[in-house]
């Protein structure tokens, strides 16, 4: 392995977790790095710790082990896994739908169960709530440092049976492209779609083309507006909202400096819908 390990979590950073789990790391082996992913994933969000895996790993080297400890079942009878993905990289977390974005957008090429009788902190049998510290953090710090090898984390099990979250895909209907708000861009209050760049151009739309841009949530329309489609956010006025490409390569809605997410009271998932037709 390339002795990387990337954490993510929703711990936060207020108190001593996320430290305790690099602590454990460390013990296994010092020479390897650790970074952070995330620790503000908002408390329990499976789907938004599925999509931050999905936006980051790609740019990671190949063999990079990552830890996702997004757990609401901690202490249940739901399984641990180590999975190896298309691109040789690892992930080891809880399978409670953590993996759906990588398993539908990357690929997952094999998973196995974590053996916590040999891949578990030593001294720790006792404690059911800190798998991300006794299980997560130190198997994954086993893996990158090659005290075991893959093989080594426990039975392999159907990539087939890993749980995965409803993900719709985005489609066009007629004039009509129809998604979803998959996630913010938290800091900047960005909305970002399912809509792949493609689609857009399968619909002939251009830049500067205006679209009518509608949300429904729960089959409530909660947003329309008419919206231009532009490069830059630099191509529209102080605070008028725009259509544009993000970092992923999928439509993002924005509203020149200022929180699109805020303004309209938008929120993420499988149950908010766009529609955007050119008008």
């Amino acid at each position: 392995m390339g002795k990387n390990l990337v954490i993510q979590t929703d711990f936060g950073v207020s108190d001593g977790a996320v430290s305790a789990m690099y602590g454990v790391a460390i013990s296994v082996d010092p020479s390897v790095r650790i970074f952070d992913l995330t620790h503000d994933i908002p408390q329990f969000n499976i789907w938004e710790a599925s999509y931050r895996l999905y936006q980051t790993i790609t740019y990671w080297p190949e063999d990079t082990v990552f830890v996702s400890v997004v757990d609401p079942g901690v202490g249940t009878e739901r399984l641990s896994i180590v999975v190896k993905t298309s691109d040789n990289q690892y992930i080891a977390t809880p399978d409670n739908g953590t993996l759906t974005h990588i398993k539908d957008h990357i690929g997952i090429v094999e998973a196995r169960i974590i053996d916590e009788k040999v891949n578990r902190l030593p001294n720790s049998g006792e404690s059911y709530t800190f798998h991300g510290r006794d299980v997560y953090a130190y198997t994954a710090a086993r893996l990158a440092a090659n005290v075991i090898s893959f093989e080594e984390v426990g039975p392999s099990i159907k990539v087939e049976d890993i749980v995965q979250l409803e993900n719709p895909e985005a489609f066009i209907t007629e004039e009509t492209i129809h998604g979803n708000i998959d996630i913010l861009d938290v800091r900047f209050g960005n909305l970002w779609t399912n809509i792949n760049r493609e689609l857009f151009l399968d619909a002939k739309i251009e830049y500067g083309d205006r679209l009518e841009v509608t949300i429904i949530h729960n089959a409530k329309e909660v947003y329309k507006n008419n919206v231009r489609y532009g490069r830059s956010f630099a191509e529209s006025r102080l605070g008028e909202p725009l259509l544009y490409v993000n970092s992923l390569d999928k439509l993002g809605i924005a509203l020149n400096q200022g929180s699109f997410a805020k303004a309209y009271s938008i929120g993420t998932g499988a149950s908010w819908k766009i529609r955007i037709r050119k008008i």
